[in-house]
């Protein structure tokens, strides 16, 4: 294994396990019975610096063990798939485009998979059709802190010698 890769491996481990730290550490309760917590600014950061696929391997498994050790079993499955697609999608638009709009954008498009995908999931597998609307807010709100706190501190680690030779 390559130095990169094996940094990456490394890096994708704390990823996940930072994720899971975030998304339970600090919960704030939401009305319709969820929580809003500081992960999607993990996951927003993971796919950042590690890339789209390692992105997407740190958010997706560190915020299912996190609903695993929460208790909130029925949406591990969910979780997993969201937020692995939140970081794909934010670690490719990143990649792809240098732009200093890239990870604004990156972290809209993120946040919109979450919110829409929240929605879906708990409307249709859960069966609770509109009823699950009421949730959109609180995903707004998490999404929205999770964009800012992951680029101020992409901004401030990218300029880290270190994190440098890993940002994708």
């Amino acid at each position: 294994m390559s130095a990169i890769s094996t940094k990456k491996l490394i890096m994708t481990s704390l990823f996940c396990a930072l994720c899971c730290v975030a998304t339970m550490a600090i919960r704030v309760p939401s009305p319709t019975g969820g929580y809003i917590n500081p992960g999607d600014a993990v996951v927003l950061l993971g796919a950042f610096i590690l890339g789209p696929v390692w992105g997407a391997v740190a958010g997706g498994i560190g915020s299912a063990m996190a609903d695993a050790f929460a208790g909130y079993v029925i949406y591990v499955p969910a979780t997993l798939i969201i937020k692995a697609a939140m970081g794909f999608c934010a670690g490719l638009i990143v990649k792809k485009n240098r732009s200093k709009f890239a990870l604004i954008r990156a972290g809209l498009a993120a946040e919109i998979i979450m919110i829409s995908g929240y929605f879906l999931f708990t409307s249709l597998i859960l069966g609770q059709g509109l009823g699950a609307l009421p949730e959109i807010p609180g995903n707004c709100v998490q999404g929205i802190f999770g964009i800012i706190v992951s680029f101020s501190l992409y901004k401030a680690l990218s300029k880290t010698a270190y994190i440098k030779t890993l940002v994708i």
